[in-house]
């Protein structure tokens, strides 16, 4: 285990040495703050278009976070070869996948504290009303959504040639899963066979990230979600990374790092 963690926190460092969060988070920044300046047709409720705005970019700036920086960590240890030694030490393949697993979901929980902060002031400030228990729900189920998206990042990695190709497929699968796959089931029902046995199968065979967007309980500032759910989406998010981890650690085992 104090390997795994040794690895996170090279992971961790390597992350907030790097400009992405930095830009992404100044950007996010940015526009909520422009937008909340504005008093669109001098509506009131415009703290909850402040909010939406936000929320909305924190997802984007957090998914690609977890996306860009899981998608080099391999490729980048097996093009400088400091595979090899580290291999030696010895660590092993799944010692590998899971020291950076650990290091990028923890860098974007990091990210997400920092992020979540900011706009816990920014809608605090504007109707003074702090549902910390709500945003805690919210930044704990898309920490959750990470994890899938981390391990999934992290099995593509394995197969496709470079970070760029992982991180454009991983990126459409995602936003795939997250606009679409909740609606497969209900347009399986509208088409002929075999269209509608596939989209069923289908449904049932992706992992549902759109169950972990809470964006709408905090911008209508909705009661807090009772604990069984919470726990539910919980495991059912952690099978679905062991899944990815396990079909990541296999793939690495059988994989030449001279290729």
């Amino acid at each position: 285990m104090s390997k795994v963690i040794a690895l996170a926190g090279v992971v961790i460092k390597e992350l907030y040495r790097r400009k992405d969060f930095y830009v992404l988070f100044v950007l996010t920044a940015l526009i909520t703050l422009g937008a909340g300046s504005v008093n669109f047709f001098h509506d009131d409720k415009i703290v909850r278009y402040v909010k939406d705005i936000c929320l909305l970019l924190i997802w984007i700036s957090s998914i690609v976070i977890a996306i860009v920086t899981t998608a080099r960590q391999i490729p980048a240890e097996r093009e400088a070869r400091t595979i090899f030694p580290l291999l030696a030490k010895p660590v092993s393949r799944a010692q590998v996948i899971c020291g950076k697993f650990l290091g990028c979901w923890l860098a974007t929980g990091v990210a997400l504290v920092v992020f979540y902060f900011f706009f816990a002031v920014i809608a605090g400030s504007r109707e003074q009303v702090w549902p910390i228990a709500v945003y805690l729900e919210a930044a704990w189920m898309q920490w959750c959504l990470l994890a899938i998206v981390i391990a999934m990042v992290l099995l593509g990695s394995i197969y496709f040639a470079a970070p760029s190709s992982t991180s454009t497929i991983t990126l459409i699968v995602v936003l795939g899963i997250l606009l679409v796959g909740g609606h497969l089931n209900a347009i399986s029902l509208q088409q002929p066979e075999p269209v509608q046995s596939i989209l069923s199968v289908l449904y049932f065979a992706i992992p549902h990230l759109e169950w972990y967007d809470l964006r709408d309980f905090v911008v209508y500032n909705q009661p807090v979600i009772p604990l069984g759910p919470m726990v539910k989406a919980t495991l059912y998010a952690t099978v679905w990374t062991a899944i990815f981890l396990l079909l990541a650690w296999f793939g690495f085992r059988r994989k030449s790092l001279n290729t």
